[in-house]
């Protein structure tokens, strides 16, 4: 559709603008704000239905030729012309035109090889991998992973991931199995299989152990750990106790673990529930001391957490009836913010606890800092669109100037971040600090959702969901505050088709009937800035 003329509205004066029912509008917003000066964070576009929001399809608005749009929204300091000469996006080669708009580019699917890109999409939410990945990828798979995340960062087009998954699939025969209930038809071989994801996330992981770790400064010359091992990987420690024979002296294990797995049960409603089964479980051995079969409590917990923590929901069990893995589709609700302390040994929930409980403090001092700035925001929003073109010097009588100016007390966040931070690193453990790669908290936020959807685990559609801030790097705004902060919606991924996914309905990932269901999930630990 061509792009039409159209009118807006605001403080008493109309402006001229062209508006592309064929780009986002967000573009709209950008456009109103260069002859308003009103942020598009606190800019109410009115439309048929209510106000614009970035996901309103253009279609359902129905704009016309001429038509005049109302605006309302305080306007601020008008934009200042760039500093560098404006380059149009039609002239941008596909480089510049990714950089700019910094969008996800989805993975074209090439026959069943969803279970491929959703896992894929998932683990590009770890920068440190794609760092690593650059500075020294070994050749085989791991070259394959660098080469196709370099091309998605470079286009803004769907990537055909033909050469990863020839790569994958050498490397890993078990991804070239083709299905048995379907034929060949002349010289063309049967289709290939569906794959489990979760599968696929463990074999991706294992040929990734030889890629060089990260150092923990520039001026470190070598590093003795992989990277793997720096930031996926974790510690479980497991002790056996005969539960017939108390006299006999446990059991102590160490192993390193990729994943903790959640258990679901018909009385499983939470993922910590799920994991605690796991991790505490009665096992049948032969006990030294009495000769015979005995019962042990196997007791694990994890003496080491990395930075990425990966869960795995065990939805798809065997079923000796029919002779088959069958899905579990209980819903089993899951946090976006994680405490893993209850998991961990004594020992290292000791180092971690001071910094943990200061942490949770400082966090909830930014919400509140966060929620003071939005009120003030919102306040001198109102005002703005109900006062007169003459804006006076003072406020009017009518006014509360306390109200009006709620956040006047508020420094720039990234005062408050600082001197946070400084607060912060005087109670990291020392023993932590020098594990390049650990979590030093066992706080985490959720990153990354692989999900699946059916009722058979042969069968059925992954798809991978990403958080907005987890590819978009923390900014400062113009006021100081963190815009991550405040951007908690996701990015859906199927295949080939990337859309925006509200936060507001992760719940309905959680399971529960046929529908997309949470499967492998990825957490973060949290930053201290």
């Amino acid at each position: 559709m061509a792009p039409l003329a159209v009118k807006i509205k605001h403080a008493g004066k109309i402006h001229d603008l062209q508006l592309d029912p064929d780009q986002p509008p967000t573009i709209f917003k950008e456009a109103v704000y260069q002859v308003t000066g009103i942020p598009v964070d606190r800019m109410k576009v009115m439309v048929k239905g209510g106000t614009l929001k970035d996901d309103t399809d253009w279609r359902k608005v129905g704009p016309k030729e001429g038509q005049t749009f109302m605006v309302i929204g305080a306007a601020g300091e008008l934009p200042k012309p760039p500093e560098k000469p404006i380059v149009f996006m039609e002239d941008m080669d596909d480089t510049s035109l990714a950089q700019a708009l910094s969008l996800p580019v989805g993975l074209k699917n090439l026959g069943n090889t969803c279970y491929m890109n959703a896992t894929l999409q998932a683990m590009r939410a770890i920068p440190e991998l794609q760092i690593a990945l650059q500075e020294g990828a070994p050749s085989g798979l791991p070259s394959a992973l660098k080469s196709l995340y370099t091309q998605m960062s470079r286009t803004t087009e769907s990537v055909v991931p033909g050469g990863f998954l020839a790569s994958l699939r050498q490397a890993f025969p078990q991804f070239a199995e083709r299905a048995q209930n379907s034929k060949a038809i002349g010289t063309m071989l049967a289709a290939y299989s569906q794959q489990d994801a979760e599968e696929c996330w463990i074999q991706l992981t294992n040929s990734l152990k030889e890629v060089p770790g990260l150092p923990v400064s520039s001026s470190e010359a070598s590093v003795s750990k992989k990277f793997i091992d720096q930031y996926l990987t974790g510690e479980m420690r497991r002790e056996l106790k005969c539960d017939e024979a108390p006299e006999e002296p446990p059991t102590v294990s160490f192993e390193k673990v990729l994943k903790i797995e959640c258990n679901i049960s018909i009385s499983t409603n939470y993922m910590l529930q799920g994991i605690k089964e796991a991790l505490d479980q009665k096992i049948e051995k032969i006990s030294p001391s009495l000769g015979r079969d005995a019962l042990y409590t196997s007791t694990s917990r994890l003496s080491r957490l990395p930075s990425y923590l990966t869960v795995h929901m065990v939805r798809f069990a065997w079923r000796r009836d029919i002779a088959r893995k069958a899905k579990i589709m209980r819903r089993v609700k899951f946090p976006t913010d994680f405490d893993a302390l209850e998991l961990v040994t004594e020992e290292l929930k000791e180092k971690m606890a001071p910094l943990s409980t200061k942490l949770k403090d400082v966090e909830a001092n930014r919400a509140e800092r966060r929620t003071i700035r939005k009120r003030s925001a919102a306040v001198r929003g109102e005002a703005s669109s109900s006062a007169p073109l003459a804006v006076p010097s003072q406020p009017s009588s009518t006014e509360d100037p306390q109200e009006m100016h709620v956040d006047s007390s508020l420094e720039a966040e990234s005062v408050y971040r600082q001197r946070e931070l400084k607060e912060l690193e005087a109670l990291v453990h020392p023993d932590l600090q020098a594990d390049v790669g650990c979590s030093i908290t066992g706080q985490y936020e959720l990153i990354a959702i692989v999900t699946h959807k059916g009722a058979a685990a042969d069968s059925g559609h992954y798809m991978g969901f990403v958080k907005k801030s987890a590819i978009q790097s923390a900014t400062l705004s113009p006021s100081g505050a963190f815009l991550a902060d405040d951007d908690d919606d996701w990015y859906k991924f199927d295949d080939d088709k990337v859309s925006i996914f509200p936060k507001d309905k992760l719940p309905t990932l959680e399971g529960g009937g046929e529908d997309s269901a949470a499967y492998v999930l990825l957490y973060k630990t949290k930053p201290l800035a």
